[in-house]
């Protein structure tokens, strides 16, 4: 029986965004300049592979800096951490690097510059997510108000309807944060928003390419991992795109193939922080099974890059 035939859609740009390009050099520069072990405060992004590849290399990963010794580098995610955790690092007197993601550091002087201005800080985002919890950790506590959806919008106690900013986690649907903005402008007009949306160049890029490619889809499956708030959003944005079948994978392994039967296309694209390996291993699976044919769906090219910390690239 010969293979039945396939259209493989792909999503460009997908996997890899440079913030996560960044951190994952970050630690690998760290290991290389230190020796192992190097110690990393939270994993260093969303990807189970990616940091048991770094693991595997020398680096400890742990939850909180009580958990790392004084005599080695530590490292912070990402994501970011609460302004807490880098004046903890330094009374300890610790080698630390930072690999937060540049455009989460944006975010974080947004806040502050509108904390200094005597604004009341707003925050759309997903609670206990790192990035959430780190952008609210850059003020005293009780200074930010979480807003996760426009029904919370409704109910959020201002101390002074007048004096407003807003800032956004930098991995949501455009198209939900979108509703959720309309809905503070609309309770608050005179809020203060950002010169520019925080939603990343690399979210908001990924989440084009899915809403372009998900029509001709009769499913469309997500590299990523479960604990990714860019992937899942990319989930979400197939299925309202008009994908019958929207799916998150960690990797080949976790196809469900029964699911998938009957289908005659399927596409494939990837959350920022999976490596092109794994979205190389999904379309072989379906090269095995399939008589495949590769059609890309290109809707932006980038070619964004973030230096390293000076600190790494500095000889020892």
């Amino acid at each position: 029986m010969p293979n039945p035939p396939l259209i493989l859609y792909l999503a460009a740009p997908r996997g890899f965004c440079a913030g996560v390009d960044r951190a994952i050099k970050i630690v690998e520069m760290a290991i290389e300049k230190w020796g192992a072990p190097v110690y990393v405060r939270h994993e260093i992004v969303h990807n189970k592979f990616v940091v048991d590849g770094l693991r595997d290399k020398g680096a400890i990963f742990v939850e909180e800096l009580s958990e790392c010794p004084d005599d080695r580098p530590v490292i912070f995610s990402a994501h970011g951490v609460p302004k807490s955790v880098p004046e903890a690092a330094q009374a300890r007197k610790m080698v630390f690097v930072d690999a937060t993601c540049p455009l989460v550091s944006k975010v974080h002087i947004e806040a502050q510059r509108h904390a200094d201005a005597g604004l009341q800080m707003i925050m759309i985002g997903h609670a206990g997510h790192p990035e959430t919890v780190g952008t609210m950790g850059q003020l005293p506590e009780g200074d930010v108000l979480l807003v996760e959806t426009v029904e919370d919008v409704a109910h959020v106690q201002v101390r002074d309807p007048g004096r407003l900013a807003f800032v956004t986690q930098t991995t949501l649907s455009v198209d939900d944060t979108a509703d959720i903005v309309l809905a503070l402008n609309a309770r608050f007009p005179s809020i203060v928003g950002p010169h520019k949306e925080d939603i990343c160049y690399a979210t908001t890029n990924r989440q084009e390419a899915v809403k372009a490619m998900a029509p001709k889809c009769d499913a469309m499956l997500v590299v990523g991992a479960p604990n990714s708030s860019n992937s899942r959003r990319l989930v979400e944005v197939g299925a309202r795109a008009g994908c019958r079948y929207s799916q998150l994978v960690q990797r080949a392994a976790d196809i469900d193939w029964r699911s998938l039967e009957g289908i005659t296309s399927v596409g494939i694209t990837a959350g920022a922080s999976a490596p092109e390996v794994l979205i190389n291993e999904v379309i072989d699976a379906f090269g095995a099974r399939f008589d495949m044919s590769i059609e890309m769906v290109e809707t932006a090219i980038e070619n964004v890059e973030f230096k390293v910390p000076r600190v790494l690239r500095e000889t020892a």
